[in-house]
């Protein structure tokens, strides 16, 4: 059996980064592994447990991956042990598996000469665990992006190769994933039906890039040209750009992404992620007019929708908080008590903007709703005379099974708890989340663009036996603190009572 994670465990996506240059590169000082690292820097915010680059000069594959964030992790020297014109690269987080050096990304096959990296999560692993057996692979320590790298790795025994090896695994791949894999002349990047985690391709000084990504083009210099469509596998080589749309494209981008985890700067289905946010922001103002004297944003994902309600209601805006950019995100950290830790040392009031006023707290998302607490706690006791909590999505009352962090549906607060009992775990005078059709609106796009499932429990790629971990809530409903059952509103007032 492969280790994959419990839902107690935090689930995560990661980020992935493909180069091919020309061959001439090492005489203009733009090794492939060089410009990886770069952006792999530019997109740490994907991923902070571990990180890893395979190159090829043409003949060898070379690697080098290690445990920490990019900017410790590589060193002078490693980055001249990785020599070459192509490079793929990874930061990870775990989704499945765990943090041993084994499930750490790019995976290297020497005896077939090729390297694979994969961004997402497949809940149901079920057909390449029996493709695997049959074929007599060891799924020890095999989590679900070695499990695909193994897979294409039997294809190609059968006498394919890589691109036709990975085209005819595709329907083993039962989940999400946006990869990119390698042999000594190729770059390829390929994505699930619905393209949930995103990917996009640009050009590079007569070669091309990709990249989960937008904002890592603009680390390095490069154009952006498109996104790898849903369903689509593309080969990049010395020829150019070859397409082959594998599986029909059904798109549905996670919402998430331009709620939270994607960079400001990116562009996402043609839209600028900080604009949107901006957006958001400015729903809620049309959703929820509050008397009060400040908007502070909770950073660094929420400013942007805290400048749009600041805008569009005229109440000034604040950075109220100020972050130590040393300290990562507490929401993707492994354990509750990092998290806290991470809290205190994360995020510091500005007193003389916070005491004495009514404030508006803006945040993007309420998930477990701990850290959220103290930190309306650390704003009362900075000398606030209100604080009121604005979420610019709606609550998140399902997991997500796609590779971002949600723990268990009966650990999402706004699962068994209503709005009201959510306010007064965190303490907030007020607690208002942006409607579900205020934040399609906002995006600008058709909502069936989207895959919502955190919100709404509509998976629209099927995650198998892990559906019977979900229970369906109507409206007005919530999951007694057991979880097993959903109950009516009114009967939680009751109980509560």
């Amino acid at each position: 059996m492969p280790l994959m994670t419990d839902m107690n465990e935090l689930n995560e996506k990661c980020a992935v980064f493909g180069i091919i240059t020309p061959k001439i590169a090492k005489q203009t000082g733009r090794e492939a592994a060089r410009l990886t690292f770069y952006g792999l820097w530019a997109l740490q915010h994907r991923g902070q447990e571990s990180s890893g680059i395979a190159s090829t000069d043409g003949i060898r594959l070379y690697r080098h991956a290690a445990p920490g964030l990019v900017a410790t992790v590589y060193r002078e020297e490693d980055l001249e042990q990785l020599p070459g014109h192509l490079a793929i690269g990874h930061n990870r987080y775990s989704t499945s598996g765990g943090t041993d050096d084994c499930y750490n990304q790019p995976f290297v096959d020497r005896k077939r000469k090729i390297a694979f990296a994969h961004n997402g999560n497949l809940p149901d692993w079920t057909m390449l665990e029996e493709f695997l057996t049959d074929r007599g692979v060891s799924l020890d320590k095999l989590n679900d992006s070695s499990m695909m790298g193994a897979a294409i790795g039997c294809y190609m025994d059968d006498g394919l190769d890589l691109v036709d090896a990975i085209q005819k695994a595709y329907p083993l791949f039962t989940g999400v994933f946006s990869s990119v894999a390698m042999d000594t002349e190729r770059l390829i990047a390929f994505r699930d039906r619905c393209g949930v985690r995103p990917l996009s391709i640009g050009k590079f000084d007569g070669g091309y890039v990709v990249a989960s990504e937008t904002s890592a083009f603009d680390t390095i210099g490069a154009e952006h040209v498109r996104d790898v469509e849903p369903g689509e596998l593309v080969v990049m080589d010395k020829n150019g750009i070859t397409s082959h749309q594998v599986v029909k494209g059904e798109p549905k981008l996670d919402i998430f992404e331009m709620v939270y985890f994607a960079r400001p700067d990116s562009l996402l289905l043609g839209k600028r992620v900080d604009l949107v946010r901006q957006d958001f922001g400015r729903a809620m103002a049309k959703e929820f007019q509050i008397d009060a004297d400040v908007v502070i944003p909770v950073p660094d994902s929420a400013i942007p929708a805290g400048l749009g309600y600041s805008q569009a209601s005229g109440i000034p805006f604040e950075m109220g908080l100020i972050k130590n950019r040393y300290i990562h995100r507490t929401f993707i950290r492994p354990t509750t008590k990092l998290r806290e830790r991470d809290l205190k040392m994360k995020l510091n009031p500005v007193v003389e903007l916070i005491k004495d006023r009514r404030v508006i707290l803006i945040d993007d998302s309420i998930v477990r709703g701990t850290t959220m607490r103290h930190l309306v706690k650390m704003l009362f006791e900075t000398g606030a005379k209100e604080v009121h909590l604005l979420i610019s999505c709606p609550p998140v009352r399902y997991p997500d099974f796609y590779g971002i962090n949600t723990p268990r549906q009966s650990e999402l607060l706004a699962a068994y708890m209503t709005e009201e009992e959510i306010r007064d775990y965190i303490g907030a005078t007020s607690l208002s989340f942006l409607s579900f059709d205020g934040m399609m609106q906002a995006t600008g796009l058709p909502v069936e663009s989207f895959t919502t499932s955190c919100f709404t429990g509509e998976y629209p790629i099927p995650i198998g036996r892990r559906a019977k971990e979900v229970i369906s809530l109507k409206p007005g409903e919530v999951l007694p603190r057991s979880g097993h059952t959903p109950v009516r509103l009114a009967t939680v007032r009751s109980a509560s009572a």
